[in-house]
């Protein structure tokens, strides 16, 4: 702050002007001195001092290009469906004029850990990452305990909610020697707009991300990482853009390991909501 001094009035005193000399000097005789009537207006304030530094206007935040987008995540099958075998072999619709049972029980590794619990963990985790960003997440299923639901209302949740991406999460269970690799499944001829080139935008950018992730395209099915369907129901039946990725093989050693390992399952779960994430955001 900077300190402002203002003169010190001439001090009157019965009518007189008193002046002091430096030390030594003689005071000469007092003048006369004139009386007028008319006061002096009171000595004026200073204008107040500018601040040194204008204040800057409060910054809004840049809302990223994918917040406020919705994402259905799609574990595939469910912890309690071998349990019932009567609920689940119940034949559904399942889009071009073909039915299926409502869901199955899903592979397994050789050392018996299900895919359905792999499904529902790296499920958990991509859904969590996305959250993270801003994303509102569905999920088909809300635990690794229930049955279902069939695959035809699996497909209405993401209808129903106005999906941006809807991403089902699978494994495979291939038995033939040396089956390795993941690949991503889209519907194929598309049945309406959001099957056609935003399905296979989906499809391509989910095979990318996994693929610049470290992960190998399947050696076995589909041609390089993609696989063009025509007899999934979540796909047939799906009218937002769709897909499905099976993470690998779980008859693989290799493979069985990753999906077995929660270090594994949360590389999985890093590549398939990155991918999302770049769907949403081009």
């Amino acid at each position: 702050m900077v300190a402002v001094r203002r003169a010190t009035a001439p001090l009157l005193l019965a009518g007189a002007l008193l002046l002091t000399g430096c030390s030594g000097d003689v005071p000469a005789a007092p003048a006369p001195v004139t009386t007028r009537t008319t006061s002096s207006p009171p000595p004026s304030s200073p204008p107040p001092l500018s601040p040194s530094v204008t204040p800057s206007p409060p910054v809004t935040p840049t809302p990223t290009p994918t917040a406020g987008k919705v994402v259905v995540l799609d574990p595939g099958h469910n912890g309690g469906n071998g349990a019932h075998p009567a609920e689940i072999n119940r034949q559904v619709p399942a889009g071009r004029g073909q039915t299926k049972p409502c869901n199955t029980t899903g592979t397994a590794t050789n050392a018996g850990y299900p895919e359905h619990a792999f499904t529902f963990d790296v499920a958990q985790r991509v859904g969590k990452a996305l959250a993270d960003k801003g994303i509102r997440v569905v999920y088909t299923r809300e635990n690794d305990t229930g049955v279902g639901p069939c695959v035809d209302r699996r497909a209405a949740i993401g209808n129903e909610a106005n999906a941006d991406a809807v991403v089902s999460i699978h494994a495979d269970g291939s038995e033939a020697a040396g089956a390795n690799g993941f690949h991503v499944a889209y519907s194929s001829p598309a049945l309406n707009a959001a099957q056609g080139a935003p399905s296979t935008r989906l499809a391509q950018t989910l095979r990318d991300t996994m693929r610049a992730n470290g992960f190998s395209t399947a050696n076995y099915i589909g041609t390089n990482g993609l696989s063009a369907r025509a007899d999934l129901a979540g796909l047939n039946l799906s009218t937002r853009p769709a897909a499905l990725v099976e993470c690998g093989n779980m008859r693989n050693a290799t493979e069985a390991a990753r999906m077995t390992s929660a270090d594994g399952r949360r590389q999985f779960a890093a590549a398939i909501a990155a991918a999302i994430e770049a769907y949403l955001a081009s």
